[in-house]
This record gives C-alpha cells, sequence and structure tokens, in this order.
C-alpha cells in the first residue's frame, strides 16, 4: 500500500512541520507515505482571470510530473463530495478493494487547481465547507487518511 501526497509549495510553519512529520511515523505501520513538493508559481496581487489560469496551469504542469501512471488520482476540491471519517474510509477502502494499491492525493496552491488535474482525478474530495490554509490542509489530510486505516483495521481511536 502506498500513498502519495503531492502538494504545491513548502512548508514554513515548525507547528506544521511536527504535525506532519508526527501523522507521517503513525502511518508508516500502515502505508509506504510520500509526500512531494512542487515549487507554487510567483503570482502578484490582484491577478487577472487569464494571469489566475496561467499560474494554476504552470503549479499543474509540476504537479502531472509527479503523478504515477495507474496510481489512483484524488483531488482536494472545494466542489468535491464531502465524506465523514467513516465514509472516507469505506472510499479509501473501495480503491484498495479495486486493486489500486497506490493513492496519489493532490493539494493545491492558494488559487486552486487547473481543471485538467480535476478533469483527471478519480475521486474529488472535500475536507469541508470552511477554507483551510493549503499547508494546514496536508496535516487535517493526514489525520483523516490515519484515521482511516484505524477504522479500516477495527482499531480504536479517538472521536
Amino acid at each position: 500500500m502506498k500513498i502519495t501526497l503531492v502538494v504545491v509549495g513548502k512548508l514554513k510553519e515548525k507547528y506544521l512541520k511536527e504535525g506532519i512529520s508526527e501523522y507521517s511515523k503513525r502511518l508508516s505501520r500502515f502505508c509506504e507515505l510520500q509526500i512531494v513538493e512542487v515549487d507554487d508559481e510567483q503570482a502578484p496581487e490582484n491577478l487577472s482571470e487569464a494571469q489566475e489560469v496561467q499560474v494554476k496551469r504552470k503549479e499543474a504542469e509540476r504537479i502531472l510530473k509527479k503523478v504515477k501512471d495507474g496510481s489512483a488520482l484524488i483531488v482536494l476540491d472545494l466542489k468535491g463530495k464531502k465524506l465523514d471519517s467513516e465514509g472516507f474510509a469505506e472510499k479509501l477502502n473501495s480503491f484498495f478493494i479495486s486493486g489500486k494499491s497506490h493513492l496519489t492525493f493532490v493539494i493545491g496552491g492558494s488559487l486552486g487547481l487547473d481543471d485538467e488535474i480535476i478533469q483527471k482525478a478519480d475521486f474529488r474530495l472535500c475536507l469541508s465547507d470552511m477554507t483551510f490554509p493549503h499547508q494546514l490542509a496536508r496535516l487535517i489530510l493526514l489525520e483523516q487518511i490515519f484515521r482511516g486505516f484505524k477504522i479500516l483495521n477495527g482499531e480504536t481511536y479517538h472521536k
């Protein structure tokens, strides 16, 4: 079982690095985890719509180079499906049952994801109706993946 997170931008905050390190360690008993950071595209304030599309396109090119063939592609998308933790665990399990042993989660940059990546996705996941910084979304996603594995293995985990 392999899980890859392809994320736009580098982590700067120490508390996020520590949390991600902790959940990476916890996940190591369930899967091989890899976190791949791609550079975010520098963009001025007050972008035009065309400039925003161009920024997302450049980030998409970097992301797509890191997505391995045969991997199930799951993107974080505000218009994606919202699941509770049990539903998320069931979704993970459905990929595993269907023979997908490698899942790739993609977290875009501050402008979101390019339409090409969204269209290629096997599943679009919305973490919440609330807005989170994309760096914090990494930590939340890793915690939910860990929780999903605990649920699938019938292990207790705080509610």
